[in-house]
């Protein structure tokens, strides 16, 4: 056969599989605007996302609790993972010798294979404990440990080894040539990293943290089991929440001979894929402008 003509067969199946995985996504928001129809037909969309009031027997559907707990399980995760994550891509890329490289990147790496089951038992052994017994009490708070915070320290550790190993390659693309042009010019090793380094790897940084952010916020298993599932609004971090995965995960197959149930939690399913999708557009937006600015 030609080469030619292989050539033009493997670029068709290519294009072939590469609008297949696309419209991968479309087929899935499709299928849960289906399932969601009932729902909308009975409920406007205001009264499910602002309510409050989750009582499925009467035919009441407030999503605004399970909303707000994913958000803010996601936040507290970002905010305690993003300062490590970063601090520790800096030091792998731009100062760790090369035997501590080889020893940490792989427990890393192991972080990134553990089971999230796992994760989510030693946060009820040990996370738990420590809020119940200890930070909780500190700050005044008396409670039982299952919480958001807790929700939020385990979700932290679960996204590390996706966040570090994605800005640390990126940091190392970085040419070593606009390094050695800042050391001549007389600045030092971390003035360099700060201004010139992070700088050129910026936008591959934002990546990884939508990258982190996406983990997070559908993360299900580990979450479910230490946040506390309670559906109501949390007023501080001691409170327990209901994400809108634990919702799916732990009521999906049960209950669904009452009404509207089933079409209530797919509709939950597309109000967190959309969530996603608007947190990832609006990252590719800023994206895209660090980098013409960078350019």
């Amino acid at each position: 056969m030609d080469r030619k003509l292989k050539e033009a067969i493997a670029s068709k199946l290519m294009l072939l599989a590469t609008v297949f995985s696309s419209l991968l996504i479309f087929a899935v928001v499709i299928g849960l605007i289906q399932k969601s129809r009932p729902i909308l037909a009975t409920h406007s969309l205001s009264e499910l996302l602002l309510s409050s009031s989750w009582f499925p027997l009467r035919g009441e559907f407030g999503f605004y609790p399970f909303i707000i707990g994913t958000i803010w399980v996601t936040v507290l995760a970002m905010l305690f993972s993003l300062p490590l994550c970063l601090l520790t891509s800096i030091y792998l890329a731009e100062y760790a010798p090369a035997k501590i490289r080889a020893f940490i990147k792989p427990l890393i790496d192991l972080l990134a294979g553990i089971p999230s089951v796992v994760y989510g038992l030693w946060g009820i052994l040990i996370v738990v404990p420590l809020i119940k017994d200890y930070v909780a009490p500190f700050f005044g708070y008396s409670a039982t440990g299952y919480c958001l915070l807790a929700g939020g320290i385990v979700l932290a550790i679960m996204v590390f080894p996706i966040i570090i190993a994605v800005s640390e390659e990126v940091f190392r693309a970085v040419p070593h040539e606009i390094r050695e042009v800042s050391l001549a010019l007389g600045a030092t090793k971390w003035q360099t990293v700060k201004h010139v380094a992070l700088r050129a790897a910026l936008p591959g940084v934002i990546a990884a943290i939508v990258l982190g952010f996406s983990r997070a916020f559908g993360e299900t298993m580990a979450v479910m089991m230490v946040v506390g599932n309670v559906a109501r609004v949390p007023s501080s971090v001691f409170e327990p929440a209901y994400p809108l995965t634990a919702l799916i995960a732990n009521n999906y197959g049960e209950m669904m001979s009452v009404p509207l149930y089933d079409s209530a939690l797919l509709l939950s399913a597309l109000i967190l894929l959309l969530v996603i999708l608007f947190f990832s557009i609006a990252a590719r937006i800023v994206l895209l402008r660090i980098e013409r600015r960078v350019m």
